[in-house]
């Protein structure tokens, strides 16, 4: 086109375009934007072969068979094989394998016989616990000139001292440390125990697989002083440590079994199996020799260990199930039961009748109880139940009951709250879903305080207090942690 013919502004523009193109050519943008783009569409190609098309499957030789009814075949009906329903009826009646369990496949069932014990360290260490507790136990009574072999020594308390209230416990001064948080078993813990030894800190904890794992705090080896096993196929619902030989460990499971680990023996071996579900255990403080166990719905079985028989009695307490199952310090006659009916009970086994048993008190609550626990002092009874409340029952005979509010309500991942008394009758311990320990105080009816950390990252359901050492409570998780909490 002639430069003559063009307009000023047509000019102008030709000017710009050329001097906008030298300044271009001069810093190299063309030929970087050009690198840049090639580079792009190269990491585009490179992409597309990470995409694997699928392969087609190759046709069966064999042809498909479409399955059809005689019925819709118009055939008459075969009797000569089986009975149709009538033969699975008697099969379940009769307890064997379901229909729709494989020929030579089994309940769920870990092993045949006892499980060996092979952690020499864990071994050590329980046998010594349970030596220091057995020395202990001994200069006691020893120096006691007034002690009466028929009581156990944890039921020899001074007159005065009982039914006292006072604080044991500097509440502020509980903290949680980044060394007393472990994960020792691979899911939800059910049951959480203190071993009850002063010269070192071990705990015992079952989960909802059937896992029962210890965790030594003060070892120092490479496994941080955690061992595992898993003696049960089903959840464990109770754990029972024997105060004057803690080399014997009772657990029992919602499987109908109960195992005895003996650290002596170094074995885990079933001492019961029933057919119903075990959802309690306990045992009397003057009775090492007795077992207490929940089985079934209501049921209460007492087993004397010294003889074959078991159950040796036997008593229906309540409609649905035993839930705790716990003893008077200061008069082991008297027990409380939790139910999921509803209602907590105390009753006096001297004069408790196997076909119409009747309770001293009864607390009731709206929906199901989950605990029921005497305090230190024997002279008050806490309960936990997923209507919102805490029941406290005290005073002479048990007469006075308070309710006190609670959010109790967990999802089906946690495991249900359960109120534990701490070291005195003045506070009671209760997890909550905001991740933390809230404390309530018996005296003021209320929660007073909350124990928190930033090292807490889940919610603390099952607690346990460790019997001698004051201000130190240990809180386990729905994935297997526990936190330990001590008084500085």
């Amino acid at each position: 086109m002639d430069d003559q013919n063009l307009t000023e502004y047509e000019r102008r523009r030709l000017e710009n375009i050329r001097r906008n193109n030298e300044m271009m050519a001069s810093l190299k943008l063309q030929s970087t934007a050009a690198a840049l783009s090639a580079e792009a569409k190269r990491q585009r190609v490179e992409l597309k072969s990470y995409k694997v098309s699928p392969k087609k499957k190759p046709k069966t030789e064999s042809p498909i068979v479409i399955r059809r009814s005689l019925r819709t075949r118009g055939l008459p009906p075969d009797f000569s094989s089986s009975n149709g329903p009538q033969d699975e009826f008697e099969s379940m009646m009769k307890g064997s394998k379901s229909p729709s369990t494989p020929e030579g496949s089994k309940s769920p069932s870990l092993r045949e016989g006892p499980l060996s014990i092979e952690d020499r360290v864990l071994l050590d260490k329980i046998l010594g616990v349970s030596k220091e507790s057995q020395s202990r136990n001994s200069n006691l009574r020893s120096g006691d000139d007034e002690v009466d072999d028929k009581k156990p020594l944890n039921c020899l308390i001074k007159e005065e001292n009982r039914g006292r209230i006072e604080s044991s416990v500097d509440l502020g001064s509980m903290t949680l440390n980044a060394e007393c948080v472990a994960r020792i078993m691979p899911s939800r813990i059910m049951n959480l125990r203190f071993f009850p030894c002063t010269g070192s800190t071990m705990m015992v904890a079952g989960d909802k697989s059937g896992h029962i794992g210890f965790w030594d705090v003060d070892c120092e080896e490479e496994r941080d002083g955690i061992f595992l096993y898993q003696p049960h196929a089903h959840p464990i619902s109770g754990i029972l440590i024997q105060e004057f030989s803690q080399s014997k460990i009772f657990t029992s499971c919602y499987g109908g079994s109960i195992q005895l680990m003996d650290a002596e023996k170094e074995v885990f071996d079933e001492i019961y199996s029933s057919e119903s579900a075990i959802f309690s255990l306990s045992q009397r403080p003057d009775g090492v020799s007795f077992l207490y166990y929940g089985e079934g719905n209501g049921g209460l079985n007492l087993w004397d260990m010294r003889a074959k028989k078991n159950p040796s009695s036997s008593w229906n307490l309540h409609e649905y199930r035993i839930n705790t199952i716990d003893f008077n310090i200061n008069n082991p006659n008297i027990m409380a039961t939790s139910s999921s009916d509803g209602n907590a009970c105390i009753w006096d086994l001297r004069k408790i009748a196997s076909d119409k048993p009747e309770t001293l008190k009864m607390v009731k609550h709206e929906r199901a109880v989950h605990s029921a626990y005497f305090s230190p002092s024997g002279s008050s009874l806490a309960t936990t139940s997923v209507d919102n409340k805490l029941g406290l029952l005290g005073g002479v005979n048990f007469e006075d009951l308070s309710m006190i509010y609670h959010e109790n309500h967990t999802c089906r991942w946690i495991s249900s709250f359960r109120a534990i008394w701490g070291w005195d009758d003045s506070y009671l311990f209760i997890g909550n879903m905001k991740r933390g320990v809230d404390v309530v105080s018996t005296a003021r009816r209320r929660t007073v305080m909350t124990l928190q950390s930033a090292h807490m990252s889940a919610i603390p359901c099952r607690f346990s207090a460790h019997p001698s050492q004051v201000g130190m409570l240990a809180g386990a998780t729905a994935g297997g942690q526990i936190y330990m909490w001590k008084s500085c």
